[in-house]
């Protein structure tokens, strides 16, 4: 009776048993270095102040600083100065023996060390005005002038200041549960940072003679202590943003009096700087649910820039748990806000800007607001205080609670292109977004710049792609950061590197932080599991200080995938994802079982494997297969396989039997070092598709080469790894079987 076989390989093991007859020198052990290791080694060691899920721990703590603090803006000379009363509150188990003051301004001393730690090089071509500003110009003295440091009494305080950091020395040193009050007077000049640059200052408008100021870093702000590091002193050398400790702010800002102002905080005083028409405006805004409402209208802000009082007038701000504090003042703010719903509360949505950002700020800008706190607060938890505030500060980009700068304006004619509209509404995402990383979930800038820009990067990205208008994103598209991961490697950090020594910043801690994240979503996770994980991340660290850690172990924690072999290659290391098709094996049944077939029949037989009966496949590379003895399956016509299929399986489970026809093996390989999932687009000779999506861990016990075997009732026409191009595989020439040969530039 004839049968037919199936293909098998033995495990390597059973040859070794047949062919060894010598003993060879046994080899040296080797270290783990599977790709799907535990990061044991890399993570800090849980404790009781953060725990091993990823959430704070019973003895977690943080510091508390609430400042009272009035300044003034000398608008003729570009000058603020301010005095402050810090409230400092020891949460900690530690006796504190000085306290840090951060001096941010000092990073545009005339002493600093910033410009001396620049590689530099001469520029050949030069606008005269550069050319002016860089070699001709003498430069201002920007850094804090302190003019004194007082303890509670009045009694002057011992003080160091390195740099853009202050020491003060304490008496006694500040035992746990205690709290110590200082005060300090300071003034500084405030830059153009249209020409000098900077995170803020004024923005010249030089044929009226006004200006346009946001102002921040603007006053000496506590650094954080924790568990972590103990003070948070490192130096400020303008690349690696802030580090800062909640606290409650009352500000009392002086400008002139013909100046519209927005800040952090609620204005406590409404009605003083307000005409009673601008109130009624507001109290109409917040009704407003479906459009903005214009407190402030251009021909006011109009009449307001041809006027420069010589009076003043002061603006008073409160802020509860905030981090930070930003102020925007001008006399050409033009002023519009509206209501946002969130689930549970109403908040604002504002903003301020010249005449010369309309009509496109009228238009979008506020709305852009409102969509943004709707989208974060969806993934997230809904947005706690009061306010968002859109400032228009032409080539700015930078966030405050409650407040940040942005920029985009239509032409010197009015009209915006389509470019400068969607960056300005891609920068407002932004920057709102930034409240809740990190001015929320208060993340330590300074040491990590990812994990505000890049969590923020790819909430950017949702909130984008939930306009519905099909927004051209730049960044989390994984496709997007394919040209930086296959890149000149000495170009390259991992992301878990130091906000000052990353080389292309953009790419490092927004680009790929937020494409890593959109393919765990979307790939690796799936929405539901990764938007959980997510939320309880959000949740369990908002007006707390997350560390990477923290944000690891969550994702864990909170979803049951192993995630430690992606955060391990993605952030870790500079590995790139490149995934092929390295052999397709077509297979048929055969009555003629090839000479080695039969053999591996007596082998399987004689260690108890298989009893039979057997259906016997063969390649289609074998040379003793003919073209006559290709057989497609059938069950009926195999008589040992069909008594088989009676004894086994039911009526029901013989009606759901598959009947394949032709058999595949296809094998991948991986030249990338990345580790990622494996998805094949299968293209039949009908051009029907599907799709088979292989976990990463198909990777675990052979880092380079993994196969799959394919039965089916149609002929395979086409294979393509990765047809959505959402894994950010570098190079997609080998991702498809047959080769596609593809065009060079010349061709």
């Amino acid at each position: 009776m004839k049968k037919l076989s199936l293909l098998f390989f033995l495990p390597a093991i059973l040859l070794a048993q047949e062919k060894a007859t010598t003993v060879t020198p046994k080899q040296s052990g080797k270290y783990d270095t599977s790709k799907f290791s535990q990061m044991y080694d890399l993570l800090a060691t849980p404790n009781m102040f953060r725990t091993a899920s990823g959430a704070p721990g019973p003895a977690y703590y943080q510091q508390q600083a609430d400042y009272k603090i009035d300044v003034e803006l000398d608008d003729k000379n570009a000058k603020l100065s301010g005095s402050e009363t810090v409230t400092y509150y020891n949460n900690s188990p530690d006796s504190l023996e000085y306290l840090w003051v951060q001096l941010d301004q000092n990073q545009a001393a005339k002493n600093s060390q910033s410009p001396l730690a620049e590689s530099e090089k001469i520029e050949q071509v030069l606008p005269a005005e550069k050319f002016s500003n860089e070699y001709l110009k003498q430069g201002t003295d920007r850094g804090f002038k302190i003019e004194y440091v007082k303890d509670a009494k009045g009694n002057p305080l011992s003080y160091v200041i390195n740099q853009t950091m202050m020491r003060i020395n304490l008496a006694t040193p500040l035992k746990p549960g205690e709290k110590f009050i200082f005060s300090t007077k300071w003034w500084y000049n405030i830059n153009n940072y249209i020409q000098d640059g900077g995170r803020s200052g004024y923005e010249p408008f030089e044929k009226e003679g006004n200006k346009l100021y946001v102002i921040a870093q603007f006053y000496p702000r506590m650094a954080v202590y924790n568990d972590v590091e103990g003070w948070q002193n490192m130096q400020f050398w303008g690349g690696g943003e802030f580090a800062l400790p909640f606290g409650n702010f009352d500000v009392n800002v002086t400008v002139p009096a013909d100046h519209v102002m927005d800040a952090t905080g609620e204005l406590m005083n409404r009605s003083e700087v307000f005409t009673p028409a601008q109130v009624k405006r507001y109290e109409l805004a917040q009704k407003s649910f479906d459009k903005p409402v214009v407190i402030v209208t251009q021909a006011e802000a109009e009449a307001a820039e041809k006027g420069f009082s010589d009076k003043k007038k002061t603006w008073k701000f409160s802020a509860k748990n905030v981090r930070d504090f930003g102020i925007a003042t001008s006399r050409k703010f033009i002023y519009d806000a509206m209501a946002v719903q969130l689930s549970n509360k109403v908040v604002m949505a504002e903003s301020v800007y010249p005449k010369e950002a309309n009509p496109l700020w009228g238009e979008t800008s506020t709305r852009t607001v409102a969509h943004t706190l709707k989208s974060y607060s969806s993934h997230t938890f809904d947005y706690p205080y009061p306010k968002a505030v859109s400032v228009s500060a032409e080539d700015q980009g930078m966030e405050y609670p409650m407040i940040c700068w942005n920029y985009g304006r239509p032409d010197e004619k009015g009209v915006t292109s389509e470019r400068t509209k969607n960056g300005m509404i891609g920068v407002v995402i932004h920057e709102v977004g930034h409240n809740f990383f990190p001015m929320i979930v208060n993340s330590d800038e300074r040491q990590w710049t990812w994990m505000d820009e890049g969590l923020n990067s790819f909430m950017q990205y949702m909130a984008e792609q939930e306009l519905g208008t099909n927004f051209p994103s730049n960044r989390g598209i994984p496709s997007k950061i394919v040209p930086y991961m296959s890149g000149d490697q000495k170009l390259l950090e991992p992301i878990m590197s130091n906000s000052e020594s990353i080389i292309q910043f953009g790419n490092n801690a927004y680009g790929k932080p937020a494409a890593g994240l959109n393919i765990l979503r979307e790939t690796i996770m799936g929405r539901e599991l990764f938007d959980h994980a997510f939320k309880v991340y959000a949740n369990r660290w908002k007006f707390k200080h997350p560390t990477p850690e923290d944000f690891f172990r969550t994702m864990e924690d909170a979803s049951a995938v192993d995630l430690d072999w992606f955060f391990r290659g993605w952030f870790y290391s500079t590995d790139f994802v490149d995934i092929g098709i390295n052999e397709v094996k077509q297979y048929y049944v055969t009555e003629t079982p090839t000479a080695e077939l039969k053999d591996v029949k007596v082998r399987k037989g004689r260690f108890g494997l298989d009893k039979g009966p057997f259906v016997y496949l063969v390649s289609d590379k074998s040379t003793e297969l003919s073209q006559t003895s290709k057989k497609a399956l059938k069950i009926e016509e195999v008589k040992l396989l069909s008594e088989y299929v009676n004894q086994k399986f039911s009526d029901e489970e013989k009606a759901n039997l598959k009947a394949p026809k032709f058999f595949y093996e296809v094998e991948f390989n991986k030249p990338g070092g990345m580790l990622m999932p494996i998805i094949v687009e299968m293209t039949y000779e009908d051009d029907t598709k599907e799709v088979f999506k292989y976990p990463a861990q198909i990777w675990r016990k052979n880092n380079d080469t993994a196969k799959k075997v394919y039965a089916t009732e149609k002929a395979i026409k086409k294979i393509q790894i990765d047809p959505k191009l959402e894994t950010a595989d570098i190079d997609v020439t080998n991702n498809t079987w047959p080769k596609v040969e593809t065009k060079t530039k010349f061709d």
